[in-house]
């Protein structure tokens, strides 16, 4: 989600749309001059799970997505830009208010364990051990007309499951399209005036699973210390579930919660947001910052590395080797991998994350590219009496309330301080020097080693005080990142050419769709289809409408699309180059009676000659009805 205020004097409001963190490049800005700029914009991902990948350009990450993907990249970049401009054209003068308030029975601290690491009297500070506020800033404008809203909720976007293979925006996705469906009545998601945006905040140890972690194969709980189950596995088999029957019952009901009380704080907010627009960016080398932590010791942070506990993953999806949470030790067979294959850990870099047991020490590994980066952004934006603090990961629920404490010292005691997470660029996870300590999942993934933290603390600590001393000119910028435009490898093949069971033609329905449904029911149809990777950037495109016979006009009416939660595309990819593609129409109580039908819309590549030639296709299910009762009329 970005959000751009640009006036210092009055506060100009606008629509936004939903973006992903990746990094934008200068010229994406070259229309607007030096309007939008790297201090002001801040590019805050919602973390789904659930999201295409191959955009990010450092080695790690391109790893676990078959390489650099342009075909996921380029449709980021100009929906993020786009994004923009469409803020920009819809600027107008309005107003700010915010609110606050609590929310129960959604997120659930997932390591527990580390959590208790921390000091006992800072423990006693909180009454939980996740924060449970919601802030929300409510946009009008000068008539008071809601033209928009932004929260942050520190929970994990994982309510679907790692076994899920469809694009979601999971929990937070579905708040924001609730929320919109109630603003923009009658339009399709992504349309209408109204944009209602939920953010990330300090989720690092918190899950929306919260019937909390239990053995796959016994149903047991799992062992509280390193999340692993006795008999079937070690990791694997350790998973939390959420609240509903499976993992779209529970993306429904933490998703609806969220917009519950995000509605609720929103229709009350009557605290007006008055001052000054106020923004600072620096880099930073998080390989080498120096922190004084008292009157004669100084610490300092690493180059990146991650611990063996990052291999055995979290109750939201462990891994399936023989990793286990908590580890504080190396294992030899793993140790021995590694050195043969990307080399052994440099003693000084061992040194330096004790007692993280190295698996990768992806700060010494360079080839094609950097695996971790090495320079990222620390970044705060001020709005009158909010102070926005973009980090770059994922902060646990106690590193965050530090975090908060300390940009609230001096001049910004009477602000809220939000923390944005996951902006501007990805550095995994930052744990408190006490949870990084236990070594589970977070721990091992905090990169820079146990002071982290400590160094991002005195580094907001600096814009907040340029902020507040009107010094922000003062600051020096730091190294700029390095930006890949080459040895960016990638091992997805081009799709093949598809192929057509015989007597068959794109767009044919294999599996019909039934005469009549009811409320409740799901519609299922099966297509003869492309690969989808043949259509290319869909942004304004969709692979499903779901469309109502109006009788008045005699026309066909879009109700639903692929973005739509009530809607399911499936593709399937079959043997000799054939696919098919089955839709699922879950239809809601709401749904009114009448003819529907479900369309479908592709492309598929064929040879012509000796070129390869994408073709758009397009099919329809026949015209079924939607009944309150089987026997109506």
């Amino acid at each position: 989600m970005s959000s751009v205020l640009t006036d210092v004097n009055q506060f100009q409001v606008q629509d936004w749309n939903l973006t992903f963190s990746t990094r934008i490049t200068p010229e994406s800005f070259m229309k607007y001059g030096d309007l939008y700029r790297q201090d002001n914009v801040v590019l805050s991902g919602t973390h789904t799970h659930c999201g295409l990948g191959g955009y990010f350009q450092y080695t790690l990450f391109m790893m676990t997505s078959k390489g650099y993907i342009k075909e996921s990249t380029q449709p980021l970049v100009n929906g993020i830009v786009k994004s923009i401009d469409i803020a920009h054209r819809n600027m107008k003068p309005g107003r700010i208010f915010r609110n606050r308030g609590d929310l129960d029975d959604s997120s659930l601290n997932r390591s527990p364990h580390s959590y208790l690491n921390n000091p006992e009297d800072e423990r006693h500070r909180y009454k939980w051990n996740t924060d449970k506020q919601v802030v929300v800033l409510k946009f009008t404008d000068l008539d008071g007309d809601g033209i928009g809203m932004i929260s942050w909720f520190a929970v994990h976007a994982v309510s679907m499951n790692y076994t899920n293979r469809m694009v979601s925006s999971d929990n937070m996705g579905y708040a924001s399209c609730l929320l919109e469906q109630d603003k923009n009545p009658g339009e399709l998601p992504g349309q209408g005036g109204f944009v209602a945006g939920f953010s990330s905040s300090n989720l690092g140890d918190v899950t929306p699973n919260t019937k909390g972690p239990h053995c796959a194969n016994t149903g047991l709980p799992c062992d509280y210390l390193n999340s692993s189950c006795p008999v079937g596995g070690v990791s694997v088999m350790c998973q939390a579930y959420g609240p509903g029957d499976d993992m779209f019952d529970s993306t429904r009901i933490i998703g609806h919660k969220i917009y519950s009380k995000a509605k609720e704080l929103y229709a009350n907010a009557v605290e007006e947001v008055t001052g000054f627009l106020h923004s600072a960016h620096q880099w930073v080398n998080m390989t080498d910052v120096t922190v004084q932590i008292n009157a004669t010791h100084t610490v300092s942070t690493c180059k990146p590395a991650l611990g063996h506990s990052f291999a055995a993953g979290t109750i939201d999806g462990g891994g399936d080797l023989n990793f286990t949470q908590g580890a504080v030790e190396g294992d030899p067979f793993w140790d021995g991998i590694r050195d043969l294959v990307l080399g052994k850990p440099s003693n000084q870099t061992q040194e330096c994350h004790h007692p993280k047991p190295i698996l990768l020490s992806t700060g010494e590994m360079n080839w094609p590219l950097p695996w971790h980066p090495q320079i990222v952004d620390v970044q705060i934006i001020t709005i009158g009496s909010v102070a926005v603090v973009a980090v770059p990961g994922e902060m646990t629920t106690m590193s965050g309330r530090r975090l908060r404490e300390a940009v609230q010292q001096g001049t910004f005691r009477d602000t809220e301080v939000v923390i944005a997470g996951l902006s501007n660029v990805y550095t995994h996870y930052i744990t408190t020097y006490e949870e990084y300590q236990v070594q589970r999942y977070e721990g091992a993934s905090t990169i820079y080693g146990p002071h982290t933290l400590s160094a991002y603390l005195q580094k907001f600590r600096g814009l907040a005080k340029a902020i507040a001393q009107d010094r922000v000119s003062e600051l020096p910028l730091g190294p700029q990142p390095p930006f890949f435009k080459e040895h960016l490898l990638s091992w997805m093949l081009p799709a093949p050419v598809d192929k057509t069971p015989q007597n068959t033609s794109f767009g044919d329905v294999l599996e019909q769709v039934y005469p009549v449904y009811r409320q409740g029911d799901v519609v299922s149809v099966t297509f003869v289809a492309g690969n989808p990777r043949h259509s290319g950037d869909i942004r304004d495109k969709t692979f499903v409408t779901v469309e109502i016979y109006d009788n008045r006009t005699e026309t066909w009416e879009i109700v639903h699309t692929d973005a739509s939660w009530e809607t399911r595309f499936h593709w399937l990819k079959g043997s000799n180059q054939q696919s098919n593609a089955t839709i699922e129409w879950h239809i809601p109580s709401s749904a009114p009676s009448g003819s529907y039908r479900i369309r479908h819309f592709g492309h598929y590549k064929q040879w012509k000659g000796l070129q390869q030639v994408i073709t758009a296709y397009e099919g329809a299910s026949e015209v079924f009805r939607v009944a309150s009762s089987f026997y109506s009329h």
